[in-house]
């Protein structure tokens, strides 16, 4: 483990933005019942934690994305931390709806951008990695360029990996699930019962709960 990702992960559980309940899952979007949730939006009530996140996002595309001309947050997760990195570096921001709005000018993408542009995207969690994908889907028709994507943190589903890899997206995590079961054992935020169920979850997650 890197140093920020076991910092972001330590961050994550002591604010309390993961929350396990085995007995009573968690729905995901998807449909995927889940014993444990991520909620990363936790993360912007707490200045520190905010600020530490921004400030690795902004790392990161320095690192790899140098020529970013433009950064994208997926709503509504990652509007406000998208906005933060775009304004430490600069950059113009804009935002995508999962879809178009259905009144006024009926965008999905939101602010001004200009075709061609280099485009990061930021994005609060992957989990099976479908509406993350459908943001950048949204950016290459209208245009853009989308360099890659940056999250906070993926549960590192080997379905969101094939999907960015058959939408030739490149997906880089300031955290994983790995990791932040690694730092909670520890920490004794979970017991060796949650691991074993958070173990089986992992290798099933679609057939689990059911």
């Amino acid at each position: 483990m890197d140093k920020i990702d076991k910092k972001i992960a330590e961050y994550l559980l002591q604010i309390k933005a993961i929350k396990l309940q085995p007995a009573n899952p968690f729905t995901w979007a998807s449909g995927w019942k889940s014993p444990i949730y991520c909620d990363n939006r936790m993360t912007l009530s707490f200045p520190e934690v905010r600020t530490y996140i921004r400030d690795s996002f902004a790392g990161r595309v320095r690192e790899i994305y140098p020529g970013a001309e433009v950064i994208a947050g997926v709503a509504t997760g990652a509007i406000a931390h998208g906005a933060l990195v775009a304004d430490l570096l600069k950059l113009p921001f804009i935002y995508v709806r999962s879809g178009a709005k259905e009144h006024g000018l009926g965008n999905q993408i939101e602010g001004h951008f200009e075709k061609g542009q280099k485009v990061v995207v930021i994005e609060d969690l992957i989990s099976t990695g479908g509406s993350s994908l459908g943001a950048v889907k949204a950016l290459r028709e209208a245009g853009c360029e989308v360099l890659g994507m940056i999250a906070i943190f993926t549960y590192g589903f080997r379905k969101a990996t094939d999907a960015f890899e058959a939408e030739s997206c490149r997906l880089d995590t300031l955290s994983n699930y790995g990791v932040l079961v690694e730092t909670a054992v520890p920490s004794g935020y979970i017991t060796a019962d949650d691991v074993e169920t958070l173990k089986k979850w992992r290798t099933e997650p679609s057939a689990w709960g059911r």
